[in-house]
């Protein structure tokens, strides 16, 4: 499982203000926050044994890198038993597709064919026997039972005639259809616990440094808990707090600079994100310092390629001055 997200600022008020709020006289102003990096948690999908965990803290990593392995005691079992059954759906539907085999079509061929003789002979009997009957050579029941097998003989030719039929015909087109679906419900459950494998072989999502690695071998972790969290340093973030009276100056998409402390060096930072809701705010806001009190929270990212911005350090923002 993957999911964004970033350390936990350090109290509201010491990443806020130090800022100087930009008031009637001044042309610009500075906000000081602490910054911080991406970081990505990496776990299984569902519960699951470590087996294997391959890397450890502060070790550079790539994207596709594996980072660990786990297992679960009946994923081999619940694959084997999958194939199985999708290898057998697959040959009923085949077997349906092709239809009758040509011995099929010649064992019908030759069961209506003796049908048929037989009801032959026995229409043959009939026609004999009814003349005789009619002169008293012989009695009525032999007739009636000359009758009787002629019918007989009749239906079962009807029957072996349509038999040969369904046999040519092969099965309705609705069972091989049925029959085709059954074997694609078969092969997505293979697909589905192979999925189930893969996810358990867990890979580093991006490019970063290993900042935690919380599973030994032997553990077992629930779905979603965090085995691996990957730091991404090349992708810093910082916070700052901005009162109204500056909010209106910043947008999200501009850039602003900012600086280390000690440090000359100007690092640009895209407003990625700004709130929409103020912080620190008194219930009743009466005077104009109470005002400036009313704090809005700007995320600012920065990329970085000197790795010069480490999280934990503050850094010191520079805000765009008021209008003349």
């Amino acid at each position: 499982m993957l999911r964004h997200s970033a350390r936990p600022s350090l109290l509201l008020a010491s990443l806020a203000l130090t800022a100087i709020a930009c008031r009637s006289g001044e042309r610009a102003a500075t906000a000081v926050g602490t910054l911080e990096m991406v970081e990505v948690d990496v776990g299984p999908l569902q519960v699951a044994r470590a087996v294997r965990v391959l890397v450890q803290e502060g070790e550079v990593v790539r994207a596709g890198d594996t980072l660990a392995v786990f297992s679960t005691p009946t994923l081999t079992a619940n694959m084997a038993q999958a194939e199985a059954r999708a290898m057998a759906a697959e040959e009923t539907a085949q077997e349906l597709t092709r239809g009758a085999r040509p011995a099929e079509i010649a064992r019908a061929q030759k069961e209506l064919d003796v049908a048929d003789a037989d009801a032959v002979r026995a229409a043959a009997d009939l026609a004999r026997l009814e003349p005789l009957a009619q002169r008293g050579d012989i009695s009525r029941a032999s007739l009636d039972a000359a009758r009787a097998a002629a019918r007989a003989t009749a239906s079962r030719r009807d029957a072996a005639r349509e038999q040969l039929q369904l046999v040519r015909d092969g099965v309705r087109q609705e069972r091989r259809a049925a029959a085709a679906a059954e074997a694609r419900g078969a092969q997505a459950a293979v697909a589905g616990w192979r999925a189930t494998a893969n996810d358990l072989v867990l890979v580093a999502p991006v490019d970063g440094v290993i900042s935690s690695r919380n599973v030994e071998p032997g553990e077992v972790m629930s779905a979603g808990q965090s085995a691996v969290t990957i730091g991404q340093p090349a992708r810093p973030w910082a916070r700052i707090y901005v009162s109204q009276f500056v909010l209106p100056r910043l947008r999200a998409g501009d850039t602003l600079w900012a600086r280390l402390d000690g440090d000359t060096t100007a690092f640009a930072g895209r407003i990625s994100a700004i709130a929409s809701k103020a912080e620190f705010t008194p219930r009743v806001a009466l005077t104009e310092q109470e005002r400036e009190d009313l704090l809005f929270g700007v995320k600012l990212e920065f990329s970085d390629t000197t790795q010069r911005l480490r999280a934990g350090l503050p850094i010191t923002v520079t805000l765009p001055p008021s209008a003349p």
